[in-house]
């Protein structure tokens, strides 16, 4: 019965994950590792080094560059860090003990790496909605924006970011300590796991994100046809107005696009799925997994390659100029 117990589970763990083999019934990093894993963990490695440095370019430019602090710029300040500890801890934790593993065998640093990964990709996640309603302000409500937003109330926003961050990180990680003292599938358990966790840190995010950005592209399309329609500059104005909308269309539609392509596949999988029969395949879940935390790799792409003055500040800083002279007053262009 124990050879039988063995070959299976042996085949199991082949069949979830490239990388791990059975050694006295628990889940290990396999000693001679395959062509596949070899790659995987080679791609997986690349993913954490470009987004630890990616996020720090940004950190090290809103740090250094006076032209750079405002409060907008805090809170990317703020994603970036939370992007960062993505790359240094749960990228790593999730290649030493991934998630197919975790989901067989879920001991000590299972539940750390899930602390950390849901942490940290809920304040990812609730720094992006703080933006939005930065941008919202600045583009719909232009004349009261620096005295509702200032550094003062995007300091707030950052603590009650990673502050709810950690108490939803917390909650759900408790919630799994019970799962052995449950007979069965524990009902909190799974409300906490796939009900009320996903609505607080991803649904209701998104829901205020489409609705601020949805108005800001209509504020925006507005505004550029009130001043299309008051200009006597003719073609030339046309243009300008065009270059407008096209630029705000791309960079809203980037910004969205990227995120629900990041995160909407894994939530609507962990979220609806467990409600029917059908069990979903270990590896989908892996992969869309990873697929999540690359958002944190392209956040910096996304919301900082986009401006002209933190692609200065990054080749200054790539170039070693910061290093030579104090340029922190410098004009960014």
């Amino acid at each position: 019965m124990e050879l039988e117990v063995t070959v299976n589970r042996t085949v199991v763990v082949t069949n979830i994950h490239p990388c791990y083999e059975i050694e006295n019934f628990n889940y290990v990093l396999t000693r001679s590792p395959s062509v596949i894993c070899v790659l995987l963990y080679s791609f997986l490695a690349l993913m954490s080094v470009v987004t630890v440095c990616g996020n720090l370019l940004v950190i090290i430019s809103i740090i250094y560059f006076k032209q750079l602090h405002t409060p907008t710029n805090y809170l990317v300040l703020s994603l970036a860090v939370a992007d960062l500890l993505v790359g240094i801890l749960v990228f790593p934790f999730s290649m030493a003990f991934s998630l197919s593993s975790c989901l067989y065998h879920e001991h000590l640093f299972c539940k750390v790496r899930g602390s950390f990964d849901i942490t940290l990709s809920t304040c990812s996640i609730l720094n992006l909605c703080c933006i939005s309603i930065d941008r919202y302000y600045a583009v719909c409500q232009p004349l009261t924006y620096r005295t509702k937003i200032n550094h003062c109330v995007a300091v707030i926003m950052i603590i009650v970011s990673w502050a709810v961050s950690a108490l939803i990180g917390i909650s759900v990680i408790i919630a799994g300590l019970n799962d052995g003292n449950c007979q069965e599938e524990c009902l909190i358990d799974v409300l906490m796991a796939n009900t009320v966790g996903p609505i607080l840190s991803f649904y209701l995010p998104v829901i205020i994100m489409l609705c601020i950005y949805l108005k800001i592209f209509l504020v925006a399309q507005r505004q550029a046809h009130s001043i299309h329609s008051t200009t006597c500059a003719g073609t030339k104005s046309r243009a300008t107005v065009s270059k407008m909308e096209r630029k705000a269309t791309k960079t809203l539609a980037t910004v969205l696009g990227v995120f629900l392509l990041c995160w909407t596949p894994f939530f609507l999988c962990t979220t609806f799925l467990p409600l029917t029969n059908n069990s979903v395949p270990v590896p989908v879940i892996e992969v869309l997994n990873w697929l999540t935390l690359s958002n944190s790799m392209l956040n910096p792409f996304i919301y900082a390659f986009f401006y002209s003055w933190f692609r200065s500040a990054f080749r200054m800083i790539i170039s070693g100029k910061i290093f030579k002279g104090d340029f922190a007053n410098s004009k960014l262009h």
